[in-house]
């Protein structure tokens, strides 16, 4: 009997034994239900609300933040010059930035940086516009008469809408400003060289171009204002093939007064700021740090 044991092998059963109970799966099925239950009251609350309201909520879920904006647009060193002078000048707001959804018609004159200004209103505004200028009072640029209208006359031509859809762009999105539109013309650039002519079609243009930029306007802050000027080119041959050109001069400015501002405060004006070259051997990032802890250094000492 004890051979035979030995040959045996021996087995060990453990027995655990599970209290009853679900563990706690009962916790995420309680989540899932609460956040169904939230998206419900959600759903339930915006079909009362306003249009205004549900488009803001929509933008807010849609649209992406302010730096997300201006990273894609305006590139890595611009937006970072911009953070820089917003948080100088503006930091509630340079905090605000990260979380806020970015107007899809954003104010160029409140971008509080010169280079994202002109970078903003170049590309919107392409080739059509020349004499392109943005200081830290505003914009300036110009458009020949024959991006828009037909020589010598107040007929749009083909690319009348287009070009003025560029130019809507950077105009909706204004608040609190002047725009000021002057139409220029030279008697010769009309049949005859009529000054009654030349007037006339000056003034027509004018009021093409204004209403139309006064119907893109999104803010009731806004000034719109415009003029002709309509003179005789000096040394003009009569007969000669080519006519002069006309302009349509834009200018767009701040209200400066408080008083005339909407929300009552100084306006903030564009800022330019030099942080001098860039180091190669180091990121964007660091470079342009570096530049503008020196360049805050160097103002100091002053």
């Amino acid at each position: 009997m004890a051979a035979e044991k030995k040959g045996q092998t021996i087995v060990i059963k453990k027995i655990t034994i599970v209290a009853g109970g679900h563990g706690g799966s009962w916790k995420v099925a309680l989540a899932d239900f609460m956040t169904a239950l939230m998206c419900f009251f959600l759903c339930m609350w915006l079909t009362n609300q306003s249009a205004e309201t549900k488009k803001g909520v929509s933008d807010y879920f849609s649209s992406p933040s302010i730096i997300e904006y201006s990273f894609s647009n305006f590139g890595v060193e611009i937006t970072l010059e911009k953070l820089f002078l917003d948080l100088v000048s503006e930091p509630l707001k340079a905090f605000q930035s990260f979380m806020e959804p970015m107007d899809k018609t954003p104010n160029v004159l409140d971008f509080g940086s010169e280079a994202m200004a002109t970078k903003f209103t170049a590309d919107k505004l392409g080739d059509s516009a020349t004499n392109f200028k943005v200081s830290t009072d505003g914009i300036e640029f110009d458009m020949v008469d024959s991006t828009l209208f037909i020589p010598g006359t107040a007929n749009p031509n083909d690319q009348y809408i287009t070009v003025m859809e560029r130019v809507k762009t950077v105009t909706t999105g204004l608040k609190d400003s002047k725009l000021e539109i002057k139409s220029e013309l030279f008697n010769q650039s009309v049949r005859d060289s009529s000054p009654t002519e030349a007037t006339n079609v000056a003034q027509k243009r004018l009021d093409l171009v204004k209403n139309f930029v006064d119907a893109s306007f999104t803010h009731s802050s806004n000034e719109l204002h415009g003029s002709i000027d309509v003179k005789d080119q000096k040394s003009f041959v009569e007969g000669q093939s080519k006519r002069p050109p006309g302009f349509l001069h834009f200018s767009i400015r701040q209200k400066l007064d408080p008083k005339e501002r909407s929300d009552g405060k100084i306006p903030r004006k564009l800022e330019h700021v030099s942080f001098g070259g860039s180091d190669a051997s180091m990121s964007v990032y660091d470079s342009f740090v570096k530049q503008a802890v020196d360049s805050r250094g160097g103002k100091s000492k002053h």
